[in-house]
């Protein structure tokens, strides 16, 4: 039962691999077999030098995911391919945050949000989707959110995104799950990242989240990992359009 988790001989493309959920993305699928192709706005050098010690192959795409056209994304999924060899995962995980309240949001921010975390994941799915149809097989995992199931505070952008993320993740399992192609999501809780260090710095909302979470404790990227490697496997072969959440329990409270 254990090899049907196995990644070997497998490609995956992730997306943020820099830091935080991203990098303990990365660094799963490369332990369970995987070569990986790092997808960051600037070179995670920390990621790829963790990567190949696992005595995996590497390949790093340097893209800004704010002003990527969809050309230029179609583009560095070939980039997999040529490097690589082939594509047999991709891994939606790149996401950005603005906070400010509703009446006050930009513009500028709205957009900035829905570039990365939504258009990019779109015009990803769309190009990685051609080649696993072609090939018979591929799984895409998205990275959705809490706030695919609650509004939030001072996060519209946000908000609005991560639900639009479980929305695409069904719209393509529709479509793609007779073709052989796995497409589900992952809603991280409340995880210590880089994103969170604001809600984690003021002490009544930090405590007012933690007291709501059964299990205690803000996540860490390593309690994805087992996810990731799960619906990135053949594991998860009869699983289509789901949103798992992996949260210490706080949907359930």
């Amino acid at each position: 039962m254990l090899d049907s988790f196995r990644l070997d001989g497998k490609v995956a493309l992730v997306t943020g691999a820099s830091r935080g959920l991203g990098q303990g993305a990365a660094l799963a699928l490369a332990e369970a077999g995987a070569d990986v192709a790092l997808l960051a706005s600037s070179v995670p050098q920390e990621t790829a030098a963790a990567v190949e010690a696992l005595g995996r192959r590497v390949h790093v795409i340097q893209q800004d995911l704010v002003a990527a056209t969809p050309a230029e994304l179609a583009a560095s999924v070939d980039s997999v391919v040529a490097a690589l060899g082939r594509i047999d995962v991709l891994v939606n995980n790149a996401g950005t945050i603005r906070r400010a309240p509703v009446l006050e949001h930009s513009a500028q921010d709205w957009d900035d949000v829905l570039a990365v975390n939504l258009d990019a994941v779109f015009h990803l799915s769309q190009a990685a989707g051609r080649r696993f149809v072609a090939q018979g097989s591929g799984k895409i995992v998205n990275v959705a959110s809490m706030l695919t199931y609650q509004g939030g505070i001072l996060v519209p952008g946000y908000a609005a995104s991560k639900h639009a993320v479980a929305g695409i993740t069904k719209a393509f399992a529709n479509e793609l799950a007779a073709q052989g192609v796995n497409v589900n999501a992952i809603a991280p809780g409340y995880i210590a990242t880089d994103n969170t260090a604001p809600i984690r710095a003021d002490e009544a909302r930090e405590r007012s989240i933690l007291d709501r979470i059964p299990a205690a404790r803000w996540g860490t990227p390593a309690d994805l990992q087992g996810a990731f490697v799960f619906l990135a496997s053949s594991a998860s072969d009869y699983l289509h359009g789901a949103i798992i959440p992996v949260d210490g329990g706080w949907l359930v409270r």
